[in-house]
């Protein structure tokens, strides 16, 4: 089950997704227009280790951490842009170096990557994302699982030139 994020961002997207498509049902690509930068979640820098590798997988896996990574303004999608990933799993706590890992995001903006079960740490199930690669202003999240049982977790990085 992925987790769902509702903010504000979210509801104003849906509300114009639901305008767009309208009576007939006809879905038209979306345009983005002033697509605020992500702003930094309190707690998501914390055990954070700069350059963690580009790895394929972080541990034995199980678990898919995925997303998208966007510029502010116009909403473009950005490829090849450096995502850190990190958290408390099943095979190591999320100061240990070997419960991180980076990768990359393809042409369409997407990240994802396979890591161990995420288990909670003081009392949530959550992750720890991080953009860092200085093109654009560093922004870490600290997204909270809906339930612990979950094997995937979605976050989404719209980023503001450094």
């Amino acid at each position: 089950m992925t987790a769902v994020l509702f903010n504000r961002r979210t509801l104003l997207a849906a509300s114009g997704a639901a305008l767009v498509t309208g009576a007939s049902g006809l879905r038209v690509p979306a345009r983005a227009q002033g697509v605020s930068p992500t702003p930094t979640m309190r707690g998501g820098s914390n055990n954070y280790r700069p350059g963690a590798p580009i790895v394929k997988r972080i541990g034995g896996g199980g678990f898919w951490m995925s997303g998208t990574v966007r510029r502010a303004g116009d909403g473009a999608p950005l490829a090849g842009q450096r995502i850190q990933i990190w958290a408390h799993t099943t095979e190591g706590h999320e100061r240990d170096w070997h419960s991180h890992g980076a990768t990359l995001t393809d042409e369409n903006g997407v990240f994802r990557l396979e890591m161990p079960q995420i288990v909670p740490a003081f009392g949530q199930a959550h992750g720890h994302l991080a953009y860092d690669s200085g093109d654009f202003k560093t922004v870490f999240l600290r997204p909270v699982m809906a339930s612990s049982k979950d094997t995937s977790l979605e976050a989404h990085f719209v980023l503001q030139p450094a």
